[in-house]
């Protein structure tokens, strides 16, 4: 069965995600996943919508997330290596560890992209277009800062990916910028 398409992707996130700023989040995921499938020439479609729908089950079943999303996605079609992903970048409660690169990309883009959204947000522009990689490595340091971002996790996932953690939130930075307007992070009126 071939992938399905975003506006069907969207349809299922918009039937399970509420909250805009869960929407945001799957967003910057999706966008940091079709710039990394880009740079490593994988398909960006598949990258992308594994992206965008990691988390559309989190609302319902935050206590089960993302096992219930994933039988779900089995259900309609949608290919076994986005089902892999989903339930790898929560190796803690699904026991699937990262293995391919779709896997690490989900999983280094995922936390990151919350922690690029505060530092985005505490800044006077309010705006991920004048947000540099070490203001935000600088509040990674601060670990009152959007304490929900796990910080080993961040590092641990960047590892996997095999890319610097400068050289990554800078790329995750631009690929979000790419959105910001979406992301309510283009700045104050």
């Amino acid at each position: 069965m071939p992938l399905p398409s975003r506006e069907e992707a969207l349809t299922l996130m918009h039937e399970y995600v509420q909250s805009e700023s869960l929407r945001r989040h799957m967003y910057s995921v999706e966008a940091a996943c079709r710039a990394y499938a880009r740079r490593f020439g994988e398909d960006e479609e598949l990258f992308g919508l594994t992206g965008l729908l990691h988390d559309f089950d989190y609302e319902r079943y935050p206590d089960e997330h993302p096992v219930p999303g994933t039988e779900l996605l089995r259900e309609r079609g949608y290919p076994d290596e986005m089902v892999h992903a989903i339930l790898a970048h929560y190796a803690p409660r699904t026991g699937v560890h990262p293995e391919s690169l779709l896997d690490r990309t989900l999983y280094a883009c995922d936390e990151i992209t919350g922690l690029v959204t505060a530092a985005a947000l505490v800044r006077p522009s309010k705006s991920v277009m004048d947000l540099e990689a070490k203001s935000v490595l600088k509040k990674m340091k601060d670990k009152g800062f959007a304490a929900g971002v796990d910080r080993e996790d961040v590092r641990r996932a960047t590892e996997m990916l095999g890319v610097e953690l400068a050289e990554h939130v800078a790329f995750v930075i631009e690929a979000m910028r790419g959105i910001a307007p979406e992301l309510g992070l283009a700045g104050s009126e």
